[in-house]
């Protein structure tokens, strides 16, 4: 999101965030979101198309040219350090979700920032676990290894509305 959260303004354009920078979609199209509880719109979307994946696969294939060869401290501290942001920013992240979702602010703050850290910091810990090592004599003669290592980026879509 460009700049932040800002409880005072009552409408927020929100941005693609693409190779550290906020970027609008390509297409320039956006969607209007609104607070369930309010009715009131309270940001503005960007609707990302085809060339705003290209462009953020090609931002994360970039990327993924050193990030693969980071060691799994250097991993684990990348994820500790996101788990403290999220739990410094817990109550900017609570208000967000709550205007998005409707979600009353108590119960979005015991149901979604505990576990959202928990699990960080579980997948911070996996990550000096590099389980799936194995050697073996799978074809008589021949020596099997099986080697776990990142390969790629990929895309996810997202549900959304188009209202």
């Amino acid at each position: 999101m460009g700049g932040g959260y800002h409880p005072e303004v009552s409408t927020r354009a929100l941005h693609n965030l693409v190779n550290g920078q906020h970027v609008d979609a390509a297409s320039g199209a956006t969607l209007d979101l609104i607070d369930p509880s309010t009715g009131e719109v309270f940001a503005t979307s960007p609707v990302a198309g085809e060339a705003d994946v290209d462009v953020a696969c090609r931002a994360a294939a970039t990327a993924f040219e050193t990030w693969r060869d980071t060691t799994p401290s250097d991993r684990q501290r990348a994820l500790l350090r996101f788990a403290d942001l999220v739990e410094d920013h817990a109550d900017e992240l609570v208000a967000l979700e709550s205007e998005n979702t409707g979600k009353p602010i108590g119960l979005t703050a015991s149901e979604e920032i505990p576990p959202m850290v928990d699990q960080i910091r579980f997948f911070a810990g996996a990550a000096r676990v590099l389980d799936g090592l194995s050697a073996g004599e799978y074809l008589a003669g021949h020596t099997s290894w099986i080697r776990r290592e990142p390969v790629g980026v990929c895309a996810q879509v997202t549900p959304g509305t188009t209202r």
